[in-house]
């Protein structure tokens, strides 16, 4: 029996991991805005035009959260009925919205989040999360890419977008947030540092090694991240205060 065919849009550091991962067990095709040459792929990955691309079974969008809605709109006239079509944006109720919106309704659309980077995936001592919202999509086929991760090195989690988009605000959007005031704070390492300093180096490490756009569009097109933000913000001034009238 013939492989599925599977096609990535988007061959940055996470959609080239992405294509890795799903090389295992279906046949890859992959296709970048800014052009790809063969020596760029890894072995067994095809590289094709964009059309090619949408002749698949199933289609990850592996672009940024800003830019997803308008790779949504340009890529209409090649959309295929029959298609299972994900994303794998670090939000989820803006990029379902716009699939909904946007993909053909004889289309299957599954939203999900896969909740590392390469640097994770490949160092990983445990299973990684992996959210996983059905949004219009066959039971049977929703199970088979459920199976499909967790037989990976993966723990598939099943939500809705907005439960994923509240619960990811004050953990993922959260420590990009705190990483990015380190940062800016321009912390060193010292020759007595404590173990917990030591993770304060980390995740400023950790989060800042992500791109200024991911970081700006995990705080926009998150509708709880706001909140978080101002929660925050609440909690240092308190905190503050009480030092302040000690």
């Amino acid at each position: 029996m013939s492989k599925k065919v599977v096609s990535v849009y988007g061959y940055g550091r996470f959609g080239k991991l992405w294509a890795d991962i799903l090389k295992t067990d279906f046949r890859v095709k992959v296709f970048s805005r800014r052009g790809l040459k063969p020596d760029e792929v890894n072995t067994g990955i095809e590289i094709v035009d964009i059309e090619s691309l949408h002749k698949c079974d199933a289609l990850f969008y592996c672009v940024a959260i800003s830019s997803l809605e308008d790779v949504l709109i340009q890529t209409r006239p090649f959309h295929q009925p029959g298609c299972i079509y994900f994303d794998t944006c670090s939000v989820k109720v803006m990029p379902a919205m716009w699939m909904k919106k946007y993909l053909p309704e004889n289309g299957s659309i599954i939203a999900t989040h896969p909740m590392f980077g390469p640097d994770s995936y490949y160092n990983a001592a445990e299973r990684l999360p992996m959210v996983m919202s059905e949004i219009r999509t066959p039971q049977e086929d929703f199970e088979y890419w459920v199976n499909f991760f967790n037989s990976k090195n993966m723990r598939v989690e099943k939500m809705t977008p907005d439960e994923h988009d509240k619960m990811v605000a004050y953990s993922q959007g959260i420590t990009h947030y705190i990483g990015r005031v380190l940062a800016d704070l321009k912390l060193e390492t010292t020759s007595i540092n404590t173990l917990g300093y030591k993770k304060l180096l980390e995740i400023i490490e950790q989060t800042c090694n992500d791109s200024w756009q991911l970081f700006c569009d995990l705080q926009k097109y998150n509708p709880y991240t706001k909140k978080m933000r101002k929660d925050l913000h609440d909690s240092i001034e308190k905190i503050y205060s009480i030092l302040d009238h000690l």
